[in-house]
C-alpha cells in the first residue's frame, strides 16, 4: 500500500504522527464530534483512510512542526559542539604546579629531615644539623599546606562541574518539549480530528428515505 508523506514532515516523525493518530481513534468514542446516529468506519479503515491523507493532515499544523523542527536542529547542533572550558578554570600549568609544590615539599622535607637527624646523632653540637631539621619541618609544613589546596581545588572543581553535567544530560529541554507538545496540539485539534470528522460524515448515509 503507498502512503503520502507530507514534503515537511521527515521521516524521523512519521511516528509521532502516527501516535497522534491512534490516540484519537483509540480515544474517539469519548469525542462528540466522532459520535453520533449513522454508519461509521472501522477503526481499521479511518487509520488507512489518515495514513494515506498525512500530506493533508500535517499540513494543517505546518507552522507548529517547523518551529519543533527548528528547536530539535538546534540543540542537536548545540550537543555536538565541543566543550570549552570555563574563564574561571585554571590553566594546565597551574594544575600541574598545584599536584608538584606537595610532591616536591615532601621530598625535600623527607631529605632534610633525614640529613639533619644524621648529622645531628654524629655532631649534636652541630648548628648544620639543627637548621637542616628545621629546614625539614618547613617543607614538611609547606607538604600539607599543598596536599590541602590541592584536594580543596579538586573537591570544588567536582561540584561545580559533576551536578551541571549529570544534569544537563539527564533533563530534558524544556523549549523543544514545549515545541513537540504543541506540534502534537495543533495536528491532533487542526488536523487529524477534523479529518476523521469529515471520513465519518461523508460515510453517513442519507437519512431521507427512498421514493417508492
Amino acid at each position: 500500500m503507498h502512503m503520502n508523506v507530507a514534503p515537511h514532515l521527515l521521516t524521523e516523525d512519521r511516528a509521532e504522527y502516527e501516535r497522534v493518530l491512534d490516540d484519537a481513534l483509540r480515544t474517539a468514542q469519548e469525542r462528540p464530534e466522532l459520535t453520533g446516529p449513522g454508519a461509521r468506519l472501522t477503526v481499521a479503515q479511518l487509520r488507512v483512510m489518515a495514513l494515506n491523507a498525512t500530506a493533508l493532515i500535517t499540513s494543517a499544523a505546518a507552522s507548529e512542526y517547523e518551529h519543533f523542527v527548528k528547536v530539535r536542529e538546534q540543540n542537536r547542533a548545540a550537543s555536538n559542539r565541543p566543550r570549552t572550558a570555563a574563564p574561571d578554570e585554571p590553566p594546565g600549568a597551574v594544575a600541574v604546579l598545584t599536584v608538584l609544590v606537595p610532591v616536591l615539599a615532601g621530598t625535600a622535607a623527607a631529605i632534610f629531615l633525614l640529613v639533619g637527624a644524621v648529622v645531628h646523632l654524629l655532631v649534636p653540637a652541630a648548628v648544620l644539623g639543627t637548621t637542616l631539621l628545621t629546614a625539614g619541618l618547613v617543607f614538611g609544613a609547606l607538604a600539607a599546606v599543598g596536599l590541602l589546596c590541592a584536594g580543596a581545588g579538586l573537591l570544588l572543581t567536582a561540584l561545580r562541574n559533576s551536578p551541571a553535567e549529570v544534569s544537563g544530560a539527564a533533563a530534558p529541554d524544556d523549549e523543544l518539549t514545549r515545541a513537540r507538545a504543541a506540534w502534537r496540539q495543533a495536528l491532533l485539534e487542526r488536523g487529524v480530528l477534523p479529518f476523521l470528522h469529515a471520513a465519518l460524515t461523508a460515510a453517513t448515509p442519507d437519512p431521507t428515505p427512498p421514493t417508492p
